[in-house]
């Protein structure tokens, strides 16, 4: 079975051709960071539009790196939430157009869900990175309905995500039942515990800020770009992660609070900047040297990550699953991945750093699973956004 991913819930339009749910045939992925890194994150309005002038070429890029025609493709898979109302509406109507006009079955897909089985695929292309993230020869994926081909001259050679080659490590196999899984991203941090693919339930999650969302908060006060997450990580490695105590979130159960430190680190660094709370968040790092930044980022990074792995350990130590599996973006974090190597028994699975962040493999697999399980596919006449769904 083959199906075709579409994701466009934030700011990255992508699209991906899945075979039997473990295959990774295409992925093409087309990334805003640039445009919205003058802002400090994400503007709903520009990425809609964004999508709106990506999608078509990043589908058909997916389509040709696959070496696929309609005839080869099974069904289409759409996330239709969580996320962003504008953003989804791009992904779903394309993705309802395409099931209409070329008579294929929808699935409709939960984001955060898709970020788990993101650690299913376990075969693809050695560079997924590098897979032909070309869109200046336009799209086509919409000519045989009479609706108008979008050119993308407008789409920005800096957006698509290119980086050095380098081999793409897929988890060695899919991770065994039951299986405890952390999802931590620029809005989602929560744990849930699988008997099954689709019997689970949700442990515990962010009750205010997600981590990747404090991330970003925390970089901006520094003075650091956009996104924070990696902005951080290497201001950190100059930067001792003990240089200041950092207060741990009380919270019950396996639910988590990122606000209180976040609180804690800006009245942190208005003091080491000369002032008290009522200075301005964006004049604080003009007072900082490079070596409190340093170390502030540090200190910050391991108590954040810190939080996380212990609320993890805690759910292994009750639940006893067979695996463990980290996903969404943060999930690329080597400081987050040292702490869990340190503190749990058995070995984490991850998906490549790639699949990590958002991408269409991911809504790929998750929509092969459920038309194998026999899900009924969705309506694409009726199919409705809900930027609120929760896993």
């Amino acid at each position: 079975m083959k199906i075709l991913g579409i994701e466009s819930s934030c700011d990255e339009t992508a699209a991906a051709v899945i075979e039997d749910g473990q295959r990774v045939q295409s992925s093409a992925v087309l990334s805003q960071i640039d445009i919205h890194a003058r802002y400090g994150g994400v503007v709903p309005e520009i990425a809609a539009r964004s999508h709106l002038e990506a999608i078509n070429p990043i589908i058909q890029t997916a389509l040709d790196e696959a070496a696929c025609s309609w005839d080869d493709i099974d069904a289409i898979a759409v996330t239709y939430g969580a996320g962003l109302s504008g953003s989804l509406l791009i992904g779903t109507l394309a993705a309802r157009v395409l099931a209409i006009v070329k008579n294929k079955p929808l699935q409709a897909c939960n984001h955060v869900v898709g970020h788990v089985f993101a650690n299913f695929l376990t075969e693809g292309p050695e560079d997924i990175r590098n897979s032909g993230i070309s869109v200046s020869a336009g799209g086509d994926f919409l000519a045989s309905s009479g609706i108008r081909r979008t050119q993308s001259g407008a789409v920005s050679e800096q957006r698509s995500q290119k980086s050095t080659p380098s081999a793409t490590v897929y988890p060695a196999k899919k991770p065994e039942f039951p299986m405890l899984a952390l999802i931590v991203s620029g809005k989602h941090s929560q744990l849930a515990y699988f008997e099954s693919e689709f019997d689970y339930r949700l442990l515990g999650e962010a009750q205010d800020d997600a981590i990747g969302e404090a991330f970003d908060k925390i970089a901006k006060i520094l003075g650091l770009a956009y996104p924070g997450g990696p902005s951080i990580a290497k201001t950190a490695l100059n930067g001792n992660p003990q240089a200041y105590p950092l207060p741990t979130p009380q919270v019950e159960g396996y639910n988590f609070s990122f606000s209180g430190l976040k609180t804690a680190v800006l009245r942190l660094a208005q003091g080491l900047a000369g002032g008290d709370y009522r200075m301005p968040s964006f004049e604080v790092a003009k007072g900082l040297s490079e070596a409190q930044i340093a170390n502030i980022a540090a200190s910050f990074q391991f108590k954040a990550v810190k939080i996380v792995v212990d609320k993890t350990v805690q759910a292994y130590n009750e639940f006893l699953p067979k695996s463990v599996v980290i996903a969404g973006g943060v999930a690329a974090s080597q400081e987050l991945r040292r702490q869990l190597s340190d503190r749990l028994p058995i070995e984490v699975s991850y998906a490549p750093p790639e699949l990590c962040t958002d991408n269409g493999a991911m809504i790929g697999c998750l929509g092969c699973y459920q038309a194998l399980a026999g899900q009924t596919p969705a309506d694409p006449y009726t199919l409705a956004i809900d930027p609120s769904l929760k896993m």
